[in-house]
C-alpha cells in the first residue's frame, strides 16, 4: 500500500469514526487507527479490509463479521440496507396496488447486536411510511418467514448470521403479497430483486439523511410464536401414525430454537425430550462448539454423549437460528451413534410424506398454488401435475426424485438454496443437502428446522413401532431404488481469488474420469439452461452414473464439491457388499477431483 493509499484509508476510517452511531464500533476504530499509526500490519490489514470495499447485497441479503467500516456488519451498514428496502418496497407496492400502505415484518436471532439491527431496521421502515411489525424476542429464522405470511407482509427482515462463527452477524431478507409473485410468497430474495434492492441501498444518501421514527412500530403480541407453534405441532398425523413412543435428545446448538421446538415436540405428543443442558440457552459465543453448525465435525459431541447415557432413540439438533434440522441414531451394523447425511434424511422425509400422502394425510393442504402460478420473474410456469411436486437442489440426492416418481409426484432441480426451492410452484416437500428441510410450504416458504423435526419425529417413532430404526428404513429405500452414496468435500481458501483459479482450472483442462469411469456429460451451469438459470457451476456425469458437481460457495470462502455414486442392490444380503465398494469409489472420486483441482 503507498502511503498515499495509506492516507485516504486513515481519512475515509477517521471520518466514520466521527459519524458511526454506535459508540462501541467508533471507540473500536479508533483504538484500530491509533495502533494502524504505531505501525502495527494486522490493524493496517484490518483497516484495509474493513474500508477497501463494500459489503455486498446479494441474494444472501448480507453477511460478515462484527465491526466498523463498509465492508462489515455494523449500525451504518444496517440503516444503509434498511434505508434501501424501505424505498424498494415502497415503490413495488406503489405499483402493484396504488395507495396501499406497505407491511413488513422485522426478526432477530440472539447474537451479538441482532436486537439493535432489529429494532433500527423497524424504526426506519416506520419513518418511511411502512406499516411495521418487530418480532416479540429472539425467535428462529422460520418463525420470521411464517409471520410474512401470516401476516400478510409485503417484506420481512430477519437479523441471523445462522450457523456461521460468533463474530459474524447478517441480514436475510423475504419478500411477500405484493411484491412478488405468489409461489415466492415469504420466500428469501432472488434475483432480480436482490439487484433492484441494491440499487435502493446505493442511491441512499447520506447517513444523516436517513430519518428514524422514534416509535410507531407495533411489538408483536408473543401470540405470533404461539400460532407458529399450534401450526407446526398440527402437521403431526397421530391418528395415520400414532406412536409417540420416542426418547429424543434435542440441542439448539446455542441458538434461539430451544424452547420452540420442544414446545412444539410436546404439543405433537413427543413429550420425552431431553435438551443437551450446556447448549439449552442462547449464547451468541457458543461457548462449547468450535463452529455452530451441525454439519461440523465435533459440533454434536455433546449431544451424542447425553444420548449414550439416556440410551435415547434418536438425536435431533438445530443450528442456532433453527432452519436447519440434524439428526443421529444408533446404527445397528456398528452400534456406533452416527449423524445422517442431510441427502439421507431428504430422502427418509420424502419417502415419509410420499406414505403420509398416500394415507389421505392433509399435510400439503393449501401448499399448491394454481397451475400457471406467476413466475418470479413475471411470465408464467407449465403447470405442474395436480398432485403436486417434490424438489430439491442439484447438488443433493437424486435418490428423491425416483421416491417421487415411484409415487407418481413431479419432481423438479432447482440451483442450490432454498430461495430457489422454496419458489417451486404446487411444491409438497424440498429440501437440500445442507442439512434444510421444506416439509409444509403452506406454512413458511423456507427451510425449517422445527416442522421438520416434528416429522422426523413421527417417521422415527413409526419405525421402532415396526421394530426397525431410520437405518433400516433407509435400507428399504435402497432395495426399491438402488443405494445412493453421496460425500462432499470442501476446500477452504483464505484468498477468493483462488476460487476462480480453480474453476477456471477445470474449465481448461475438463478431467475425462472419476472413479475409472469416464465422464460422459460435462455441464457448465453458468451458461445456464431450460431448467436452470445460469450458476458458476460445473456438473459431470460418468458412464456408470457417478456424479460430480463443483462449485464456489455462495456464504463462504471455500469450494465445495459434491459427489454421488450409485450401486444397484437386489437382496438384502447385498447391501454390506454394495455400501463397502460404494464407500471405495467415493474415495477414488475424492482423489480423482483433487487431481483435477491441481490439489
Amino acid at each position: 500500500m503507498t502511503s498515499t493509499d495509506a492516507a485516504s484509508l486513515s481519512s475515509r476510517a477517521r471520518e466514520w469514526a466521527a459519524k458511526d452511531p454506535d459508540p462501541a464500533t467508533a471507540a473500536a476504530l479508533t483504538e484500530l487507527l491509533q495502533l494502524a499509526d504505531e505501525g502495527s500490519a494486522a490493524a493496517n490489514q484490518e483497516l484495509a479490509d474493513s474500508f477497501s470495499g463494500t459489503l455486498q447485497f446479494g441474494t444472501a441479503g448480507l453477511r460478515a463479521a462484527l465491526g466498523p467500516g463498509p465492508n462489515r456488519m455494523n449500525r451504518v451498514v444496517v440503516r444503509r440496507a434498511a434505508a434501501g428496502l424501505a424505498a424498494f418496497l415502497t415503490d413495488a407496492v406503489g405499483k402493484a396496488a396504488p395507495g396501499t400502505r406497505p407491511r413488513a415484518v422485522v426478526g432477530y436471532d440472539a447474537r451479538h447486536n441482532s436486537d439493535i439491527f432489529a429494532e433500527e431496521t423497524a424504526a426506519i421502515f416506520t419513518a418511511a411510511g411502512i406499516d411495521t411489525f418487530l418480532m416479540p424476542a429472539a425467535l428462529p429464522t422460520p418463525l420470521l418467514a411464517f409471520a410474512v405470511r401470516a401476516l400478510d407482509c409485503d417484506g420481512g427482515v430477519m437479523v441471523t448470521a445462522s450457523h456461521n462463527p460468533p463474530q459474524d452477524n447478517g441480514y436475510k431478507v423475504y419478500l411477500g403479497r405484493h411484491a412478488v409473485a405468489e409461489s415466492g410468497r415469504g420466500a428469501q430474495i432472488v434475483a432480480p430483486y436482490d439487484a433492484l434492492i441494491a440499487e435502493r441501498i446505493e442511491a441512499v444518501g447520506a447517513l444523516e439523511s436517513i430519518a428514524l421514527a422514534a416509535d410507531g412500530w407495533t411489538v408483536l403480541d408473543p401470540s405470533v410464536a404461539a400460532d407458529y407453534e399450534r401450526a407446526t405441532a398440527a402437521l403431526a398425523d397421530p391418528a395415520r401414525f400414532p406412536s409417540r413412543d420416542l426418547r429424543i435428545v434435542l440441542t439448539p446448538m446455542h441458538g434461539v430454537g430451544g424452547e420452540t421446538a420442544v414446545t412444539v415436540l410436546a404439543a405433537a405428543g413427543f413429550a420425552d425430550v431431553t435438551l443437551v443442558a450446556e447448549q439449552a440457552e442462547p449464547d451468541p459465543d457458543f461457548p462449547t462448539v468450535s463452529f455452530p453448525n451441525p454439519e461440523e465435525p465435533g459440533a454434536l459431541d455433546l449431544a451424542l454423549e447425553t444420548a449414550a447415557r439416556l440410551d435415547a432413540d434418536i438425536v435431533l439438533a438445530n443450528d442456532p437460528d433453527a432452519d436447519r434440522a440434524a439428526v443421529a441414531a444408533k446404527d445397528p451394523d456398528t452400534g456406533a451413534w452416527r449423524m445422517l447425511r442431510g441427502d439421507e434424511v431428504g430422502a427418509l422425509l420424502g419417502a415419509h410424506i410420499v406414505a403420509r400422502l398416500a394415507a389421505g394425510s392433509d399435510l400439503a393442504a393449501g401448499s399448491a398454488e394454481p397451475d400457471n402460478a406467476e413466475a418470479p420473474d413475471g411470465g408464467e410456469t407449465a403447470g405442474a401435475e395436480s398432485a403436486g411436486v417434490f424438489a430439491n437442489s442439484i447438488v443433493s440426492s437424486r435418490l428423491l426424485s425416483r421416491i417421487a416418481a415411484a409415487a407418481g409426484y413431479a419432481h423438479e432441480e432447482t440451483l442450490t438454496g432454498f430461495k430457489w426451492i422454496s419458489r417451486v410452484p404446487r411444491l409438497l416437500y424440498g429440501y437440500e443437502e445442507a442439512l434444510g428441510y421444506c416439509v409444509a410450504p403452506e406454512l413458511v416458504r423456507d427451510k425449517d428446522g422445527i416442522s421438520a423435526a416434528v416429522l422426523i419425529a413421527e417417521m422415527a417413532a413409526a419405525a421402532k413401532a415396526a421394530g426397525k430404526t431410520i437405518f433400516d428404513t433407509l435400507d428399504e429405500l435402497y432395495l426399491q431404488h438402488g443405494l445412493h452414496a453421496s460425500d462432499q468435500l470442501s476446500i477452504r481458501v483464505a484468498d477468493l481469488g483462488l476460487l476462480d483459479a480453480m474453476m477456471n482450472r477445470l474449465r481448461v483442462t475438463p478431467p475425462e474420469s472419476f472413479g475409472s469411469s469416464a465422464v460422459e456429460t460435462s455441464v457448465d451451469l453458468a451458461e445456464g439452461s431450460e431448467h436452470l438459470p445460469p450458476t458458476d457451476g460445473l456438473l459431470y456425469l460418468t458412464r456408470d452414473q457417478t456424479r460430480v458437481i463443483i462449485r464456489p460457495s455462495g456464504t463462504e470462502p471455500k469450494l465445495k464439491c459434491y459427489l454421488e455414486v450409485l450401486r444397484p442392490v437386489e437382496s438384502a444380503a447385498e447391501l454390506p457388499e454394495a455400501r463397502q465398494a460404494a464407500r471405495l469409489a467415493l474415495d477414488a472420486v475424492i482423489g480423482d477431483v483433487r487431481e483435477a483441482l491441481g490439489l
